[in-house]
């Protein structure tokens, strides 16, 4: 179907050349709407010379290039509130109104298979950076230039504001929305999200949207937000981390020696690789996370020998070179089971911790940087456990006779958004519960605020306990974890360190 330029008038303002696709679905124009203006989609009231457009049809609307369309509808901040107060009873209360009583962030609406969508985002929101970025987001201009005033301004035209841009601007809105104690309803974000990816617009023999798997999910937002979401102090961090946040904070690097089993002849070849994940994969001798992270550091790969001039067997020895600021760790639950044609659950208990020390899984050069730093947590972990041991004695310190701390930065200085330490906190968890991948349910659990946390089931989000995340370890139909964030462990030195001069403090750590 042909795309059209045509005029939009809102109000006092007319945006004089929009491109509308009819071979899209309209909910993509009126998100174009909602970046241009600001009126939330579902509040859009749009008409064509007296026809009202519909939700999920173009038809009855006679489109031609120069047309104008009214678009009517307020910014919800606008809308006037009624000053009236009621007494609010709690058992009356939905799901967010307990939630702001009861000061807990809120969730986001199901529209019908869209939990591993929900859980994604949840759990991507707990990186600071990640979420100020998605928040201060501006469209970019044709020639890579953001433009400050794009979500308020006519002189970017939404012909000029990709698919991308748009999908990010949901998300942002999506995060403004919770950020603001109201529960998310992601009508955009999830139409804007199968649009772009039409493998997750999937629909049953019914037209019902299909489960989708939330690792595939994860992915592919991560893969546009390396696209659209800047790097920050890109000067300050190594020239091959940093072209984007996500490449900046979210990618590690292997360092690769590669051996032919075949050949003595052939010598040992080196490369690198880029990640995002690291993968555990579940096999009988896997118990513990550890455990399969160094198991998937050594594997065996056929390819292509110039010596032997045929395929051969290789083992590849892969050890990190660097180390992202948050690290995640996919647990390869999933299998395809040609009986039933489905992607089956490995149901399987791993064990995973709070705390992850990856330093093992280093190369020898990363590991000498990593080591001053390292030293540090040990002083940190005694204070820690002073103060635990008093209160188990009934005699907790008083605030003065406690040690006043700052927190180091957790990168190393050449290479921002780096770890410079080789430990890590978890943070967010996301977890299946079922037998496959596209059926089941999906649920993000985050940190919220030091050893509590959230279990953002959709838009029902209640308290839990650390105890209840490590039971997300597997074993059974319960949730099991699929997808583990780890934040950077920050470290905490006395403030009496700064009196001293650098040099000796350096050599304290070394």
């Amino acid at each position: 179907m042909p795309a059209f330029h045509v005029k939009v008038k809102w109000g006092k303002e007319m945006y004089p050349d929009i491109e509308l696709d009819t071979g899209e679905p309209p909910m993509v124009f009126r998100a174009q709407l909602f970046a241009l203006t600001g009126v939330q989609p579902q509040r859009q009231k749009i008409m064509l010379k007296g026809t009202t457009m519909k939700e999920d049809t173009w038809d009855g609307l006679k489109i031609k290039n120069g047309v104008t369309i009214l678009m009517m509808g307020s910014k919800e901040e606008d809308v006037p509130v009624e000053p009236t107060e009621k007494t609010a009873f709690i058992e009356d209360m939905s799901e967010a109104e307990r939630n702001t009583m009861l000061e807990l962030p809120v969730g986001i609406k199901n529209l019908g298979n869209t939990c591993y969508l929900n859980a994604v985002v949840q759990c991507l929101k707990t990186v600071p950076e990640l979420h100020s970025a998605i928040k201060e987001f501006k469209p970019k201009r044709p020639g890579g230039e953001a433009d400050s005033s794009a979500a308020s301004s006519s002189l970017l035209t939404l012909v000029e504001v990709e698919s991308g841009s748009l999908l990010t601007l949901a998300i942002q809105d999506c995060y403004r929305t919770m950020d603001s104690g109201k529960t998310a309803v992601p009508l955009v974000l999830v139409n804007l999200f199968r649009t772009n990816f039409p493998r997750f617009a999937e629909q049953g023999e019914q037209g019902m949207y299909m489960q989708q798997d939330a690792s595939e999910c994860w992915t592919e937002l991560m893969r546009l937000l390396m696209q659209e979401v800047t790097a920050i102090d890109a000067s300050k961090t190594s020239k091959n981390f940093s072209s984007s946040l996500i490449d900046q904070f979210f990618s590690g690097e292997y360092s690769c020696e590669w051996k032919c089993v075949e050949s003595e002849e052939e010598e040992v070849t080196q490369s690198t690789d880029k990640f995002q994940q690291l993968m555990c994969h579940i096999n009988q001798d896997v118990k513990y996370l550890h455990t399969g992270l160094v198991a998937r550091m050594q594997e065996q790969i056929t390819k292509r020998s110039a010596i032997l001039d045929r395929d051969a067997v290789y083992t590849k020895k892969s050890k990190i070179s660097r180390l992202p600021a948050y690290l995640v760790v996919e647990m390869v639950r999933f299998f395809y089971k040609e009986k039933g044609a489905v992607n089956a659950k490995i149901l399987k208990d791993v064990k995973f911790p709070m705390i992850l020390d990856v330093f093992d899984l280093c190369t020898p050069e990363l590991q000498k940087k990593l080591s001053p730093i390292r030293e540090k947590y040990k002083d940190m972990e005694e204070r820690q456990l002073e103060e635990e041991r008093a209160v188990k004695r009934g005699k907790p310190l008083a605030p003065e006779d406690k040690i006043r701390t700052r927190s180091l930065p957790f990168s190393f200085e050449d290479d921002f958004g780096s770890n410079n330490s080789g430990f890590y906190k978890l943070q967010a968890v996301l977890t299946h519960q079922g037998r496959s991948s596209s059926s089941g349910h999906y649920v993000g659990w985050v940190r919220w605020k030091g050893n509590e946390w959230l279990k953002c089931d959709d838009d029902d989000v209640t308290a839990v306990t650390e105890e209840d995340i490590l039971k997300l370890s597997g074993g059974g139909d319960w949730h099991c974890a699929y997808i583990l964030l780890y934040g950077p462990r920050i470290l905490e030195i006395p403030e009496e360190d700064d009196k001293k001069p650098a040099e000796e403090v350096k050599m304290e750590a070394e």
